[in-house]
């Protein structure tokens, strides 16, 4: 997945720190649900809500002043909602190696104007993965 453009690309800053001065999951965390969700409504067509995080592992720490690139793949479809994989990679600022920080698995609902879940539109066969 890294090897495509990222969904967002932004750099941890010392605002975004816990108190040991590490980065805090829940930056990651919201970033993460960010970059899904621009999946999730380019694929349903409309608006869309997270209703569910599975399977968030932390696999390494992202430091301040690192380029973190968030990259994600629809894993799956059902009537209204949609499975997709998102994964963290960090870049030192002096280097040009990349490390994958954390993944997770979001489930998000196609939601219609009353906030009601509503059917997924057919996916467009150019562009479906």
């Amino acid at each position: 997945m890294s090897d495509q453009p990222p969904l967002i690309r932004t750099i941890a800053m010392p605002a975004d720190t816990n108190p040991a001065g590490d980065i805090f999951g829940g930056w990651l965390m919201a970033h993460m649900d960010l970059a899904a969700g621009s999946i999730a409504t380019r694929r349903a067509c409309g608006r869309t809500v997270t209703v569910a995080v599975d399977a968030m592992s932390f696999l390494s720490p992202v430091l301040v002043g690192d380029e973190v690139s968030f990259h994600g793949e629809i894993l799956s479809t059902g009537r209204s909602s949609m499975k997709i994989r998102i994964e963290a990679w960090r870049r030192p600022r002096e280097s040009d190696e990349r490390t994958r920080v954390t993944e997770a698995v979001f489930t998000f609902v196609a939601i219609d104007a009353e906030r009601r879940p509503r059917a997924l539109p057919p996916a467009d066969p150019a562009t479906a993965g």
